[in-house]
């Protein structure tokens, strides 16, 4: 029996969505250059253009966002494109224009995020043999509008949003409620994703049968980092680990 479910195949892939799938970093460079065009055009100082840019990319990275004080998601970046403004310009600013800049970069950010042609294609290939599911950690609104945006939701068995769970990963309390909800078995699972810390330590942490990291800068590991069962540049690559599983 147990030599049995050692031999047996890979059968499902558990996939990250953002810089895994879908190329969020670059959709949110243009995004903030759509941005400081909006900033220019507003008549904002050209040198404080940069600075209230990065104050804002600032405080998107140190985020920390509770649903039970009645905003949204909106409301919270808005309002960090209203502190970024202040910060720079010294002064209270039109509430319009931080109104201005998130829409501006929510919007081109959301225009801008695809599933390639190819990746697209990977991925309808892969669910002839393999159950997909689709794991993505973050904020509840965010992440659904992005998948809708992309339009993948039909390529997967099943998709799991962080936001809507208590804890996201690389807690094993939602691998679990992922493994339980596919009906698959964590042996039977690979976990792709480019985040060391999040989906590769998560996992580890849930037991699957292997970890695949997507290292599309070609970064070695950092000091003291969890270690992939597999380091691939592009989610395009994941066949060859597939043959190498099978």
């Amino acid at each position: 029996m147990w030599n049995m479910m050692e031999s047996r195949g890979v059968s499902s892939i558990i996939f990250d969505l953002d810089n895994t799938l879908v190329d969020t970093a670059g959709a949110g460079r243009i995004a903030i250059e759509k941005v400081c065009e909006l900033l220019k055009s507003m008549h904002v100082q050209e040198s404080h253009v940069k600075d209230i840019c990065h104050r804002f990319l600032r405080k998107l990275l140190h985020e920390s966002f509770d649903t039970s004080e009645g905003k949204t998601i909106d409301d919270v970046r808005i309002h960090h494109w209203y502190e970024a403004l202040q910060e720079t310009q010294g002064t209270d600013p039109d509430p319009a224009l931080a109104n201005s800049c998130y829409y501006t970069w929510k919007n081109t950010r959301l225009q801008v995020l695809t599933l390639s042609p190819e990746v697209r294609s990977l991925l309808e290939e892969l669910r002839k043999n393999y159950k997909l599911l689709l794991l993505t950690n973050g904020d509840t609104q965010t992440q659904w509008e992005k998948i809708e945006a992309v339009r993948c939701e039909g390529l997967f068995s099943l998709v799991v949003v962080g936001g809507d769970h208590p804890e996201q990963k690389p807690a094993r309390y939602i691998f679990t409620h992922c493994f339980e909800s596919a009906g698959v078995q964590p042996q039977d699972c690979i976990m792709v994703g480019d985040s060391l810390g999040t989906d590769i330590q998560g996992g580890i942490n849930a037991r699957v049968r292997a970890t695949v990291w997507i290292n599309s800068d070609c970064k070695s590991l950092p000091q003291g980092s969890v270690t992939p069962d597999y380091t691939v540049p592009s989610v395009l690559n994941l066949n060859d680990v597939l043959l190498e599983l099978s």
